[in-house]
C-alpha cells in the first residue's frame, strides 16, 4: 500500500509540473489564446469481465470462520453458513471530464466513481460453532457493499477537424482507482496463535488503471453531445485488512479489475480568450 501512495503522489506531482509548465508558457509551437477549457458530466454500462466479476465475489462474500476466546483466554475457531445474494457483472459508471482543448488536440481529467453495490444481510446474526467443543455462539451481520472510484488523465484527437459538427475521438490515458470492500462479519484472518479480526468497516486497495475509448460526437458549439466507448484495465494489489493481506487459497486477491463500458457524455465548452475578443469587438 505504500508503494501505491508513493506512486498516486507521484502521479499528482506529474500532472500538477505539466499543467503548470503548459499553462506558464508564453511562447512556443502554440497560442495560448486559442485554448478552450471544457466540462462535461457522463454516464455509461460497465461490463465486469469474468475474473472481476469473481473477484468482487470471492472477496466480498469472503467466510473465513471466526476466533472465540473461552474464559481462560484460548482461541477456538468457529464457522457457520452465510447466504448472500451475489454481485451482477456489470454496474452504472458515473464520470466528470475536466480539460482543455487546443484545436485538435484534447486533455482532460477524468474523474470516475459509481454507485455502491449492497447485498443485504439475511439477518441481524448468524449462529457459528465451535471447531472442538461444539459451542454455539453468534456473531453479527451486515449488508455485503463494494465500490471503486479513480481519476484518469487522457489525450484525445479530433480525427475530423476542430469544428465539424460530426467528429470521432479516440482517447488513451492512465492513472489510478481504489476499490472498496465492507465485508459481511468480523471474520478473523490468519491462525489462532496470529490473527486480526475484521471490523465495521471499508477495506480497499489501489492501483495503476489503463483507459481506451472512441467517442463519436454531434457539436452544437458550445454543446456537444457524444457516445462513447471504450476498455479500462486495472490490476488490484492484494488487498491488506488490518495489517494482514487477504491471501492463500480461495482469497488470492492479485486479480485483474478490467471493464468494458459504453455511455452518453455531454460537453460544455469555454470560449478561448481569442473568441471572447473577437465577441468584444461585435
Amino acid at each position: 500500500m505504500k508503494t501505491k501512495i508513493v506512486y498516486l503522489v507521484s502521479l499528482l506531482c506529474a500532472l500538477t509540473f505539466a499543467t503548470s509548465a503548459f499553462a506558464d508558457s508564453e511562447d512556443g509551437f502554440y497560442e495560448k489564446d486559442h485554448i478552450r477549457g471544457f466540462i462535461s458530466i457522463g454516464g455509461d454500462y460497465r461490463g465486469m469481465f469474468e475474473g472481476f466479476n469473481d473477484y468482487v465475489n470471492t472477496i466480498a462474500r469472503l467466510n473465513p470462520g471466526h476466533m472465540v476466546k473461552d474464559s481462560a483466554g484460548k482461541a477456538e475457531y468457529h464457522s457457520g453458513s452465510i447466504k448472500y445474494a451475489p454481485f451482477d457483472d456489470w454496474y452504472v459508471g458515473l464520470n466528470l471530464n475536466i480539460g482543455a482543448q487546443y484545436k485538435q488536440f484534447l486533455t482532460w481529467f477524468n474523474i470516475n466513481f459509481m454507485p455502491t453495490q449492497i447485498s443485504e444481510r439475511p439477518a441481524e446474526t448468524y449462529n457459528v460453532t465451535g471447531e472442538t467443543s461444539g459451542n454455539s455462539e453468534k456473531m453479527p451481520l451486515y449488508d455485503i457493499k463494494w465500490f471503486t472510484y479513480g481519476v484518469d488523465w487522457m489525450f484525445a484527437w479530433k480525427l475530423f477537424g476542430e469544428h465539424t459538427f460530426i467528429n470521432l475521438i479516440p482517447a488513451a490515458g492512465f492513472g489510478f482507482n481504489l476499490i472498496n470492500f465492507h465485508m459481511a462479519s468480523n471474520f478473523a484472518i490468519g491462525e489462532a496463535s496470529n490473527y486480526v479480526e475484521l471490523r465495521d468497516r471499508y477495506y480497499s486497495t489501489m492501483d495503476m488503471s489503463f483507459t481506451a475509448e472512441l467517442e463519436l460526437r454531434l457539436e452544437f458549439d458550445p454543446i456537444a453531445i457524444g457516445i462513447y466507448g471504450g476498455y479500462r484495465h486495472i490490476d488490484y494489489s492484494d488487498l491488506e485488512v488490518e495489517d494482514k493481506l487477504v491471501v492463500n487459497g480461495p482469497f488470492d486477491t492479485d486479480n485483474n479489475g478490467d471493464t468494458w463500458f459504453v455511455g452518453l457524455r455531454v460537453t460544455w465548452i469555454f470560449m478561448s480568450d481569442w473568441q471572447r475578443k473577437q465577441a468584444d469587438k461585435l
